[in-house]
């Protein structure tokens, strides 16, 4: 069979990737993008029919999907398999606990969970489906809890499933196999010597189709609650040109990330992201509901736990209704569409720590991360709707990008408001930085056939392609574009990740757990 090195030049422009892969990705991209610049109203209508589409006759499909996916992975955490390492018996972990938290959480959430851990809550607080099922009047004390209880579902153990999981795949048959850093790696036990060719490489394609609109659908969220920011701090006009003006300035931040690699621009950020967050944290703690949040917080979690499984399979019966799919089914793409990108990621930091490792440790801390987040800032601008005067509810209904500012208003500590609208915006802009530059270098590696150093040149054109994309998004259809590019995005990865649960458990099978040392050994291309 073909070595993997073949076509992919020593010199030249397409030096260090693989010329048929990087032709057929940007020709993909800029035809994109030329079509819905030359025919807004067209891909706007697109766009549209696809998410009724997918939300009428694929819902089903995608809750499927996401259980299958979790319950593989708690099969192999609590399977004799879990102790095998993700690289040689004797490797350890290349980063730090901390850092590798740090790093794992930035790439993986971004500015989405600063955009909906205030506004979605708010938004579930006045009417869903649950609360209507359970007879549970809207804007009361009963309906924040399950409003809660839904925000936490929709960023817990379901999504993270699948990050981790795809990492785990790709750094077992990266670190124990040999195999390339890329997604078609994942299906040699199934096609073996095939995933060097045609094959291989509609795959690889389609993981990046994946990563290029899952990315540029945060990218796209984040600008437009950035542009809040400023309209709040500076007066800035909230439009969008504004915005795509928003989009080139990040995005060259982020270029120039990517640019300096993992362990200096990614890493830095990443651990920046976190002290921000805790600082933001402590204010909305203290200046905040302390007592209310701490009891809400021991509830949510007990409340999520005991509901994960009905919620996890439940699918709305009403085909008039459009709940589950601008919330559950929207999610469910959106986690599907960052899976080969965050994976990826992931996979590249978690060299030497074992599969239950990765596994058990990285989807319960994130999730325990993430329910903290939604509790806070949740929890507060709940907390402030029902019992402190103020009316988030209706900011949420009618500029959603403004409530996470409205409620650091809300709370009323006038020396602190200014410094605190500040640093929101700028962590906005710092985990906009962190996904763009993780995004564009998951993109680069595959392109490189999983080399960790993939060129220079390719991190530019892709750094900068990602901002184009959500540009483009923005213009063409606003947050229904955003919505359906993530959607869609993940249908053809979906089938993948499926193939790719298989393969996992078809290689384990093949490990001699009870002696060390004995990975079975695929040579290297």
């Amino acid at each position: 069979m073909q070595d993997s090195r073949q076509d992919t030049p020593s010199k030249g422009v397409f030096a260090g990737v693989d010329k048929t892969m990087a032709i057929a990705s940007i020709t993909m991209v800029f035809a994109f993008v030329l079509f819905s610049v030359l025919q807004p109203e067209l891909a706007n209508s697109i766009y549209q029919w696809v998410k009724q589409f997918i939300e009428q006759e694929l819902g089903w499909y995608y809750i499927l999907t996401v259980n299958v996916v979790l319950l593989v992975t708690i099969g192999i955490i609590i399977s004799p398999y879990g102790k095998l390492r993700l690289g040689s018996d004797d490797e350890r972990p290349e980063f730090s606990n901390f850092t590798w938290f740090a790093m794992l959480f930035s790439a993986a959430v971004g500015t989405g969970l600063l955009f909906w851990s205030i506004a979605e809550p708010l938004t579930h607080l006045q009417g869903n489906p649950f609360i209507a099922m359970a007879g549970v009047e809207p804007n009361t004390l009963p309906a924040a809890q399950a409003a809660l209880r839904i925000t936490i579902f929709h960023w817990g153990l379901h999504g993270w499933a699948i990050y981790i999981l795809v990492g785990t795949i790709l750094s077992y048959f990266a670190y124990r196999r040999g195999l390339p850093m890329t997604i078609r790696s994942a299906f040699y036990p199934v096609l073996g010597e095939r995933i060097y060719g045609p094959i291989g490489h509609a795959i690889d394609l389609l993981a990046i189709f994946a990563t290029l609109f899952g990315t540029a659908t945060t990218l796209g969220l984040g600008v437009s609650q950035m542009n809040a920011g400023l309209n709040t701090l500076f007066g800035l006009e909230i439009s969008s040109t504004n915005q795509v003006l928003l989009v080139i300035g990040v995005t060259l931040a982020a270029t120039v990330s990517a640019v300096t690699g993992l362990k200096k621009g990614i890493r830095l950020l990443s651990e920046w992201n976190i002290h921000l967050s805790m600082i933001l944290f402590a204010f909305f703690i203290l200046a905040g509901p302390t007592v209310f949040l701490l009891t809400v917080f021991t509830t949510s979690v007990g409340d999520y736990l005991a509901n994960i499984v009905n919620m996890g399979f439940w699918t709305n019966p009403d085909p008039e209704s459009q709940w589950q799919g601008w919330w559950t089914l929207f999610y469910w793409g959106w986690w599907l569409s960052w899976g080969p990108y965050v994976g990826m990621f992931i996979a590249r930091i978690s060299r030497g720590r074992t599969i239950r490792e990765v596994l058990l440790g990285g989807m319960l801390a994130a999730t325990l991360g993430a329910t903290a987040w939604i509790v806070i800032f949740g929890g507060t601008a709940l907390h402030l709707q029902l019992f402190g005067g103020a009316d988030l509810a209706t900011v949420a209904n009618e500029n959603v990008t403004q409530v996470l500012f409205q409620t650091i208003q809300a709370l009323d500590v006038s020396w602190a408001t200014g410094f605190m609208t500040a640093m929101a915006t700028l962590m906005i802009v710092t985990w906009f930085v962190t996904s763009a530059d993780s995004g564009t270098l998951v993109i680069c590696t595959i392109l490189a056939k999983g080399s960790p150093h993939p060129p220079q040149l390719y991190r530019v054109i892709w750094g900068l392609g990602l901002g184009a994309t959500a540009a483009v998004l923005l213009l063409a259809g606003g947050l229904v574009a955003l919505q359906t590019a993530a959607i869609a995005a993940a249908l053809p990865f979906s089938v993948a990740l499926l193939v790719m649960c298989y393969c996992m458990v078809k290689a384990l099978r093949e490990e001699d757990i009870s002696a060390a040392g004995t990975a079975p050994s695929i040579e290297t291309r």
